[in-house]
């Protein structure tokens, strides 16, 4: 288990991100067509994934939309924005901003959150995922993992793009 917080209190954590070095972990999500997108669909390419709570918190959608804003300027590399909404909500937000640098996933009928460790395993966001963000290179190799520190702060985007450098 790790440790994130909300409001100053502690959350746990499902387990713990992937470190450095590892293979990431199998995963599954829904996108915003239904379709499942999976580890093996992004096979060959650089990947970012900007995990969090709800698309519709403020914290949150900045993310979207700064992750949405950096894809433009990455080579091979897919930014997949994930948390537990509906895939509707997530391209409900995404048409309503115009962004189509990323892709969105839903862990609402998978395993996501358990294989990657950042379900939250108690407080009042319980169920949902954690703020964190895993970058993963070309050959499935885990390059940056943060979890953030509390619910309320925005992921380090500096340190995300540099592990891809």
């Amino acid at each position: 288990m790790a440790t994130t917080s909300l409001g100053g209190n502690p959350v746990q954590t499902v387990g713990d991100l992937p470190s450095v070095g590892s293979s990431c972990p199998d995963f599954s999500l829904t996108k915003s067509d239904l379709s499942e997108l999976g580890k093996a669909d992004l096979t060959g390419k650089r990947v970012v994934l900007n995990i969090f709570p709800s698309i519709d918190t403020a914290v949150c959608a900045t993310s979207v939309r700064k992750f949405n804003e950096l894809a433009s300027s990455m080579d091979n590399t897919v930014v997949v924005c994930a948390s537990a909404d509906l895939p509707f909500a997530l391209n409900r937000f995404c048409g309503a901003e115009g962004l189509e640098n990323v892709v969105t996933g839903s862990c609402f009928r998978s395993d996501f959150g358990s294989a990657l460790g950042v379900t939250m395993a108690d407080g009042r966001l319980s169920g949902l995922l954690a703020r964190a963000v895993v970058v993963v290179d070309e050959n499935g190799t885990v390059v940056h993992s943060q979890l953030v520190p509390a619910i309320s702060e925005e992921p380090d985007y500096d340190a995300a793009v540099a592990a891809l450098g």
